[in-house]
């Protein structure tokens, strides 16, 4: 372990404050911005096989639904690129902000839309339409918000980073929890107007992360930059020419974490209500609770990062993943709802957050601060594009064309060798200084 000298501890004490407000700004943005994402695949899961693909049996119905879903994170690679390209060039704060104002109008506008029925065909083409800039939008903002964390975090880079993680479990928690109330009211109520409450309610939590993300100031090292006036004039290319193997080993590392995060958050909704009959009710409320126990191991997960490598944390998940992949489904089918929670909690603690707790540094800290903010958001965003809005999809049509789970266990289980392999042949940096 790290032994801090009376100077650097000093040192610490005195960066803590500013530390303190960019992790809350960071995380209360992040949270927001994933709140916004997360309710469409909820509602694709639930609602919009029902309301804009009505032509179809329900379970194509939702294919279709999470087909649209996956729109989004095609956009996201799209989304880092622009994103970035301008990160890198004028600053860190000012994407934050405008990501999150894209992230909560085009959410607003998907809560304003009109039914199949009212206007036919119209009706998803606009759903797609939104959904696309929703993914503009998380395209850029997930690597601004570690970017701009670890840049202003000294040593500690894997705890402070995976406190901007803790967003995403808590956008899980928000997002589940409002559809586990407003599929209380009757079903007549739910599918007229319902289902809207958690799209419209973005536009008061985009108001809030504004104040939060307003006030920061610009990292120390990207002021470096422009005081160098150092500036890189097309960093995307830069990192094509230049940084080409470790933007592979990102996308690498993320792939399986990624896939996992919406199949364990999204599908099951689908696999459980759908295929095992289960209660709508029971399974939101499981994945909340799965959600709200990651609001301590994710933490966890990026404080050992620092002790013991990014690397010990990432095998330690993959590894798991591979072990838990045939289990989850077995525990699933049981539809014991005390069983099926307890299976959410342990694969999300034993797979999901030694992935993603320590990847808040991870990925930003394999690139250098001229390129960082592109680097992260092209590595991360093309892995999501590649697993993370197709896992559902996928899933989903392995189950139709099987009628077992078995073949979405040997999905998973690819993912995590991919994971596996990406991460035994990247450089280990917990120790390092960020690369300038």
């Amino acid at each position: 372990m790290t032994i801090i000298t009376d100077n650097v501890a000093d040192q610490w004490s005195a960066r803590t404050p500013s530390i303190a407000k960019v992790a809350w700004a960071s995380v209360l943005g992040t949270a927001i911005e994933w709140y916004d994402f997360l309710i469409y695949g909820t509602a694709a899961a639930l609602v919009f096989n029902k309301l804009f693909f009505p032509a179809f049996d329900p379970l194509i119905g939702t294919v279709a639904a999470f087909g649209t879903y996956a729109v989004g994170f095609v956009a996201r690679p799209i989304g880092g690129a622009i994103i970035g390209h301008f990160g890198d060039r004028i600053g860190r704060k000012s994407m934050l902000v405008a990501t999150l104002l894209m992230m909560g109008i085009g959410t607003f506008l998907i809560g304003c839309l009109p039914t199949y029925d009212e206007v036919g065909i119209w009706a998803p083409i606009m759903l797609v339409a939104l959904r696309f800039v929703q993914g503009i939008g998380i395209g850029g903002e997930w690597s601004g918000a570690v970017t701009m964390m670890i840049e202003h975090a000294g040593k500690r880079r894997g705890f402070w980073g995976s406190l901007v993680q803790v967003g995403f479990p808590m956008g899980v928690a928000a997002s589940t929890g409002i559809f586990a109330l407003v599929t209380q009211l009757p079903d007549a109520s739910f599918l007229s107007w319902g289902w809207r409450v958690p799209f419209l309610l973005s536009l008061v939590l985009v108001l809030v992360g504004l104040i939060a993300r307003y006030s920061l100031a610009e990292t120390p090292e990207f002021k470096q930059v422009l005081e160098r006036k150092d500036v890189v004039s097309q960093p995307i290319f830069e990192i094509f020419r230049r940084d080409w193997r470790n933007l592979l080993l990102a996308i690498g590392i993320t792939v399986s974490e990624v896939g996992l995060a919406y199949l364990l958050t999204v599908f099951v909704i689908t696999y459980s209500t759908t295929k095992l009959g289960m209660p709508r009710q029971t399974v939101l409320n499981a994945v909340v609770y799965a959600a709200l126990v990651e609001f301590v191991t994710l933490p966890l997960a990026g404080w050992l990062s620092d002790l013991y490598g990014r690397k010990t944390l990432y095998l330690a998940g993959a590894i798991a993943s591979i072990v838990m992949a045939f289990p989850l489904f077995w525990l699933l089918d049981t539809k014991d709802a005390t069983i099926v929670t307890l299976a959410l909690i342990v694969t999300m603690t034993l797979t999901h957050a030694l992935l993603f707790g320590p990847k808040a540094a991870y990925m930003p800290e394999l690139f250098g601060t001229r390129t960082r903010y592109s680097g992260a958001s092209l590595g991360a965003n093309i892995a999501a594009a590649l697993s993370g809005g197709l896992s559902p999809l996928i899933a989903t049509a392995l189950l139709v064309w099987t009628g077992g789970a078995w073949a979405i266990s040997i999905f998973i289980i690819a993912l995590s060798v991919l994971t596996l392999v990406s991460v035994l042949a990247a450089p280990e940096t917990a120790r390092l200084p960020l690369k300038y």
